[in-house]
């Protein structure tokens, strides 16, 4: 790194300098998160919108990130993405979502009109204007950068940010093999946190809370799945005396992560484990364990094809070995994936201290089932309504919160082998607030995007 780069890094208030420890302050100080409004926002990929949220020509819904608005049109010649203002006195066109293949979009104001490409069709009493302020450059809709991938539509405010693949680098191609483009919404739900955006973040970003704040799932998990950070055993339960015992573990653990969370585990994968559970298998418990899950796999693969469904092939993902069961996209997408289906969170800043999170469940569905369009479902953080497992996380992240103001409490103190991508993260987001070059940030990310419970790293910031 170079002297400039370093004295710009200096410049930033509660910067990360010790990757083990991260300054409170960047969770509440308001210069803080403005320089995050100005500096990092307006230059990275995020995902805007899931594209069947717009399947037909004229849909389309705005997205929303502090101050900025967006619309995300599905038009004849592709989806497009224009900024949400009236050129004429600035009033938004958009609000939520909706069709506008037949009248377009229209100012409230003054009537002024767009069609779905962003073209202006009408302007009232145009005579009253002068010819060069209303030059098609002048009033068509402001276009914002968009590229698609997954099945979601990606905006960034930098048309000198690099393309969205390269951003996100090997994550995009382990998603991809999954084939999550063609996965569907199953349920929508939406809270406003009491809490930073970052923290909101960070309680996805390890598996080490599990044992206290999800005690249900901690108890059950299978001694296959227990691993945690090669020699460390933090998660580990007692291994399965016997088959039987395996089994039961198993199915109870499938049922709980299905019943809290959903499409970390459909509710049809745990239906299959039930149907092949009486399978012969060896005595050995490791041995069984591989064979079961071998064949669960597989049976998840064939049943979901034979209903017409684009399931990829499990046990060759598997065989990949770059298998992660929770997928961090920076700087606010998660895909949580195990089988077939996904769970997966979306987080946007609105003050300092809340945030709004989103969360889905997605699955493999036959194209010719009659569904009505999801919508989301907006739910009070402490809802009795969300399944169990966000029920437990959102408990605790207004705690902490508060305690981050507690006298004394200067630094998050981190685990250098699994709480590391919180700090590598963080230490990306000085890199933007710095205003280091694009190469740089970019290659940083490349260590970021992917895996939890992973360890401190060296991302060149």
């Amino acid at each position: 790194m170079t002297a400039i780069d370093e004295a710009k890094l200096e410049a930033v208030p509660f910067r990360v300098t010790d990757p083990e420890r991260i300054p409170a302050k960047r969770y509440y100080d308001k210069a803080f998160f403005e320089l995050e409004r100005e500096k990092l926002w307006p230059h990275v990929w995020q995902m805007a919108c899931r594209l069947e949220e717009i399947p037909n020509i004229g849909d389309f819904v705005e997205y929303q990130i502090l101050d900025k608005s967006v619309i995300i049109v599905n038009t004849k010649s592709g989806v497009k993405a224009f900024h949400n203002a009236c050129r004429h006195r600035g009033v938004r066109l958009a609000n939520g979502g909706g069709n506008c293949k037949t009248k377009g979009f229209i100012c409230p104001f003054h009537g002024w009109r767009w069609n779905m490409e962003g073209e202006n069709t009408f302007v009232f009493a145009k005579h009253i204007f002068s010819e060069d302020v209303l030059g098609k450059a002048e009033i068509n809709l402001v276009p914002c950068r968009l590229e698609t991938w997954g099945g979601c539509a990606f905006i960034n405010f930098d048309d000198n940010a690099p393309p969205l693949l390269e951003a996100l680098g090997p994550v995009a191609e382990r998603l991809s093999a999954r084939h999550m483009e063609k996965l569907k919404m199953e349920w929508w739900c939406q809270t406003v946190l009491p809490t930073n955006w970052k923290l909101a973040m960070e309680a996805f970003m390890e598996g080490y809370h599990t044992m206290k704040t999800h005690p249900q799932l901690h108890v059950v998990i299978p001694p296959e799945v227990t691993a945690y950070g090669n020699d460390v055993a933090i998660m580990q339960t007692m291994p399965a005396r016997n088959t039987e015992e395996l089994m039961k573990r198993t199915l109870i653990y499938m049922e709980r992560l299905n019943t809290g969370m959903a499409g970390m585990i459909h509710a049809d994968e745990v239906a299959i484990a039930h149907d092949i559970k009486d399978m012969e298998l060896p005595d050995d418990v490791p041995a069984a364990a591989a064979m079961f899950f071998d064949r669960l796999r597989e049976e998840i693969t064939a049943r979901g094809r034979a209903r017409g469904m684009d399931v990829p092939d499990l046990n060759e993902l598997e065989k990949r070995g770059d298998f992660s069961a929770v997928e961090y996209i920076f700087p606010h997408f998660f895909l949580l994936p195990l089988y077939s289906a996904m769970s997966s969170y979306r987080i946007r800043p609105l003050t300092e201290e809340t945030c709004l999170f989103e969360i889905w469940s997605l699955a493999f569905l036959p194209d010719d089932e009659e569904r009505e369009p999801v919508k989301p479902r907006m739910l009070p953080y402490d809802s009795k309504e969300f399944p169990e497992i966000p029920q437990q996380d959102y408990s605790n992240l207004p705690f902490q919160q508060l305690g981050l103001h507690a006298v004394g409490f200067e630094h998050m103190r981190l685990s250098n082998r699994v709480e590391g991508l919180i700090s590598n993260y963080q230490r990306l987001i000085d890199g933007y607030l710095a205003g280091l070059d694009q190469e740089t940030l970019t290659r940083a990310g490349l260590h970021i995007n992917g895996a939890y419970d992973g360890p401190i790293k060296d991302i060149g910031i």
